[in-house]
């Protein structure tokens, strides 16, 4: 005999287990999120829809930006290093920035279901945005969906799943976990060899090291993804259709695979699959909304968002200069690739560029502070963004 619950069960069950998990892993810092959740169900409650974005947003990120800040006067005031547990609860805060904003503008935009638009009646309709923002598998770093996928997916959970293709999808993500993971430790070995060192005078150490650098670096995000993919996929979120063999697709909730990322040519192309669903949330949240300089303000927010430390802004102004120039030479030699010989060498050549001003990037953002700013200008690869500022102003 199945058992089927209710949807609004499931919210409760999904919501529930988010609140057991903030409480555990965050403390007191768990506050941050319970705030935020609230202060959404208020403004979704005593706002007309046509007015809650803007609200939600700015007031979103302003709480944000004031925890961004304490963390920074923590680290370069007083020199200390912040509790692992605010850190924590500044990610998950971050994530649920996106959900909140993506929330709200759907609402704005009147693309919410239209059985929770009338909230003002039944205060029961409003179980569903809690569970949206504080599903546990959301705060364990899961991919951003819409509220309607959300509400899709929640009514299509089975509490007795085929149990075989369930079990192999979820082997398939969780080896595709322990490959990335392993994937780490020869990139540590490379960078504390003596063959590759960042104040090396050769310009090829020196650049491979820091390239390395971001490599690892990356992993960990790549690794991070797809265990919230397991987790969303374990607690049966995530249906995305039938492939054309027939088959149950699970890949709905997902940054991107680590294979197509790291292969692609071109920095505009990495930026739009880098994070994936974090990259079309700054799209629809600020390029499209932007007429003046909609890809730098998108950068910009980005950094805001991600917390204005001196490497993440240097990283996203760098990641700006450098798609910018990307269109600007791609619209320039385009027309010059006739043959497959001259294609191949402008993909070949593009990638190493790609890596490398990606890795620029990476190291600035993930760094963070003032060092990683000194470490990137200290090296060879530093040239790189300058020649897209060149590209820039010549074309």
């Amino acid at each position: 005999m199945k058992l089927h619950l209710s949807p609004l069960v499931r919210y409760v069950y999904l919501t529930l287990g988010g609140f057991i998990f903030a409480i555990l892993t965050m403390g007191s810092y768990s506050l941050l999120l319970f705030f935020s959740a609230v202060l959404l169900l208020l403004l979704i409650y005593c706002l007309h829809p046509t007015h809650i974005h803007h609200w939600t947003l700015g007031l979103q990120m302003c709480w944000q930006t004031v925890w961004h800040l304490y963390i920074q006067y923590q680290l370069y005031w007083l020199q200390e290093t912040p509790d692992s547990r605010l850190l924590l609860a500044i990610s998950a805060l971050m994530l649920m920035t996106q959900r909140v904003s993506s929330l709200s503008l759907d609402l704005q935009e009147g693309t919410i279901t239209s059985s929770f638009q009338n909230s003002s009646q039944d205060l029961s309709v409003l179980i569903p945005f809690l569970s949206y923002s504080l599903n546990f598998p959301a705060l364990l770093g899961g991919p951003l969906c819409s509220f309607n996928t959300f509400v899709q997916s929640v009514r299509q959970m089975s509490v007795t799943p085929h149990l075989t293709p369930y079990l192999r999808r979820l082997t398939s993500k969780i080896l595709q976990v322990i490959i990335l993971v392993w994937i780490k430790y020869p990139l540590k070995e490379l960078l504390k060899s003596i063959t590759f060192r960042v104040n090396s005078p050769c310009v090829c150490q020196n650049i491979i090291w820091i390239w390395i650098l971001s490599l690892l670096l990356k992993m960990n995000y790549y690794a991070h993804w797809k265990v919230s993919e397991c987790v969303n996929n374990a607690a049966g979120i995530g249906f995305h259709g039938y492939s054309h063999s027939g088959k149950k697709s699970w890949d709905g909730f997902s940054d991107g695979s680590p294979w197509v990322t790291e292969a692609l040519s071109r920095p505009s192309a990495f930026a739009r699959q880098w994070n994936r669903t974090t990259a079309v949330w700054l799209r629809r949240m600020v390029f499209k909304r932007s007429n003046i300089s909609p890809l730098f303000m998108t950068f910009l927010f980005s950094a805001w968002w991600h917390g204005l430390h001196p490497g993440q802004i240097l990283g996203f102004i760098i990641w700006s200069v450098t798609v910018q120039g990307d269109y600007k030479m791609h619209h320039f030699l385009h027309p010059m690739l006739t043959s497959k010989w001259r294609k191949w060498l402008y993909v070949c050549l593009n990638w190493a560029f790609t890596q490398l001003t990606i890795s620029c990037v990476v190291v600035c953002v993930e760094l963070q502070s003032l060092e990683s700013v000194k470490l990137l200008w200290c090296s060879y690869i530093a040239v790189l963004p300058l020649l897209s500022v060149l590209i820039i102003i010549i074309l």
